[in-house]
């Protein structure tokens, strides 16, 4: 699944999933823009890619604010020539129930939701410039299935799947794919500080949470990267509109 010379847009590609599919994306040849807003880790990332001679780039970026995912959109484009793949992963982790507040409302869907949309936005305009491209959104079982204490997260996953099948419709015109991925429990510092704030050691919730998959146990970022790679590939080119459960099994039960 070699990505040849394409150019790649990343976010949240400091650590987790975004920093495994920025790590293999660059091993498939591509030149890869990493956006962030943890500047620490999103330069450790760039370093490790460049020390491999590979090419990369980074970016601090909120992707909640229009105007920063614009400036490295373009500036992707004014380094690398072009733009043919955005990975939409940047999320943020807000729960609780019917009595969060307008903050957390408003953070977990101009994040996940809008952010999203602004990257599509930027990037489309150039990929149809170009000729086609490729989106994979990174969505997760949680806009799939219904989790206690998870409203505004689960509610702002469900609604990246209708933005994903109506961005595909959408750009199918200009030979841009749309696609998403699905991830069950992913082995990332998120879920692992997530475990350490309920008082368990990841052993701990892996052996409490794996059973809920059927290959009985957590995922690990290469696999959901490896996902994301093919999507993103020639080789998934009659591909769009569809979501991909990377999920050891979770939500065929």
């Amino acid at each position: 699944m070699s990505l040849g010379a394409k150019i790649a847009v990343i976010t949240g590609a400091a650590s987790g999933i975004g920093r495994a599919t920025a790590l293999r994306f660059s091993e498939e040849g591509a030149s890869v823009a990493i956006l962030d807003r943890d500047s620490l880790r999103g330069e450790a990332v760039l370093q490790q890619i460049r020390g491999r001679g590979q090419s990369a780039i980074f970016f601090p970026v909120d992707v909640s604010i229009e105007s920063q995912v614009r400036e490295a959109i373009v500036g992707t484009i004014a380094a690398f020539g072009g733009l043919h793949i955005l990975v939409n992963n940047a999320a943020a982790f807000v729960f609780g129930s019917y009595d969060v507040t307008e903050s957390d409302w408003e953070r977990v869907l101009s994040v996940n939701v809008k952010g999203a949309a602004f990257c599509a936005k930027y990037a489309a305009e150039e990929m149809i410039r170009g000729g086609g491209g490729s989106i994979v959104n990174v969505i997760s079982i949680s806009g799939f299935v219904a989790q206690a204490q998870s409203l505004p997260y689960n509610t702002s996953k469900a609604a990246l799947l209708g933005f994903n099948r109506c961005l595909a419709m959408d750009l199918a015109p200009y030979k841009i794919r749309v696609n998403a991925v699905a991830p069950g429990c992913i082995d990332t510092p998120q879920l692992r500080a997530d475990a350490a704030r309920a008082g368990m050691t990841y052993e701990e919730n892996e052996a409490l949470e794996g059973p809920l998959h059927l290959l009985n146990r957590f995922g690990r970022p290469e696999e959901v990267a490896n996902a994301i790679l093919f999507l993103a590939s020639d080789d998934a080119s009659f591909i769009t509109g569809t979501c991909l459960m990377v999920d050891g099994g979770y939500s065929a039960k």
